[in-house]
């Protein structure tokens, strides 16, 4: 094993400002894991970080990123749930390894990756072995680093918390990663799914995916639309992506008891919405921050066991990162991934 790696790194809060650089590959503690880096997969929430440091603590110089897969090149004195070769995946959020998230209502927590911990855009990453899951069997490098935000924010939304049963109603909005997860999550239990694009093209590409229904939310009213195809009922589960004003069409989507898990913030930080639909159609509206390792072993579970298959629009270098920043501006359909 190398002594030295090369990593993305910048010192300080600005959208341009990442620098590659050699730096020693640091010493395994007793509990760490020294994992080399086979592929970062990238998510809208690190362009944030970079830009806006989305008023987290960081510390500089700060490596961006969260979600990666590797292979494990040497163990800590102390370690058990990993050894030298195996194949990892990385987990978002640290710590919260199933139950209820940690946290209090004045400060609820969140210590991630590639924000309050280091990130991964690193040719080696030295961690606790509890912050690692094994990868899938199934998948590549590349589609096994997609899981662990992208992947887990539509399992949690959809089956952890939501338990979508065959035959639910499902509205997705967009085709992003967490988006396409969605999709394919949804019609793997037997579910009906409507996607929602403005872009043609890529309601094509949905409906090549198993997609039952594409709406282009540029040329007509997708609240109306999913009225007509649910005969009035509304749809039973929302993948409320958009977020800002776009949760008030949700709520007026949603089925009398259903389900809108609010995980994007495209529109902002900020939701608003009509409180009659919410008080007379009593539907959980529930906010998505990713999920738990345990949950994440289940959709690796999942993953291998339905044949689920991650989209990647494109696969970048190393070198490559800021190449594959832009690309994220430009609305991907599906993932964004960068190989080592």
């Amino acid at each position: 094993m190398s002594k030295w790696m090369q990593e993305w790194s910048t010192e300080t809060v600005a959208p341009h400002d990442l620098k590659l650089a050699e730096r020693p590959v640091p010493e395994a503690g007793e509990h760490d894991i020294i994992v080399r880096t086979l592929a970062v997969s990238l998510n809208y929430r690190d362009k944030l970080v970079l830009e806006t440091g989305m008023g987290l603590d960081l510390a500089f110089p700060f490596v961006p990123a969260s979600d990666m897969s590797g292979v494990v090149e040497a163990v800590g004195k102390s370690v058990t749930r990993f050894r030298p070769g195996d194949r990892v995946i990385s987990t978002f959020a640290p710590g919260w390894l199933d139950g209820l998230r940690p946290g209090t209502g004045r400060t609820p927590a969140y210590e991630t990756l590639g924000g309050a911990h280091p990130g991964v855009l690193s040719e080696y990453v030295v961690l606790p072995e509890g912050w690692f899951v094994a990868a899938p069997k199934s998948l590549d490098a590349a589609e096994a680093s997609t899981l662990p935000c992208a992947g887990l924010t539509a399992w949690f939304a959809l089956v952890e918390k939501g338990h979508l049963r065959a035959g639910d109603r499902v509205v997705v909005q967009g085709t992003g990663g967490v988006a396409l997860f969605g999709l394919q999550i949804a019609k793997a239990t037997g579910a009906e799914v409507i996607v929602t694009s403005s872009s043609r093209e890529k309601l094509d590409r949905a409906f090549a995916l198993g997609a039952d229904h594409g709406i282009n939310r540029l040329e007509e009213d997708w609240v109306e639309r999913v009225y007509a195809l649910t005969g009035d009922r509304g749809a039973d589960h929302i993948l409320e992506i958009a977020g800002g004003a776009g949760l008030g069409q949700s709520l007026k989507a949603v089925a009398p008891d259903g389900r809108i898990s609010v995980i994007g913030v495209l529109e902002g930080f900020e939701v608003s919405g009509p409180v009659g639909p919410l008080l007379l159609k009593s539907p959980v509206v529930q906010g998505i921050s990713v999920g738990h390792r345990r949950a994440l072993e289940d959709l690796v579970g999942a993953v291998d066991r339905l044949g689920l298959k991650p989209v990647i629009d494109m696969r970048y270098k190393f070198t490559e990162v800021p190449e594959a920043l832009a690309h994220l501006d430009r609305g991907p359909f599906g993932k964004v991934v960068i190989e080592f």
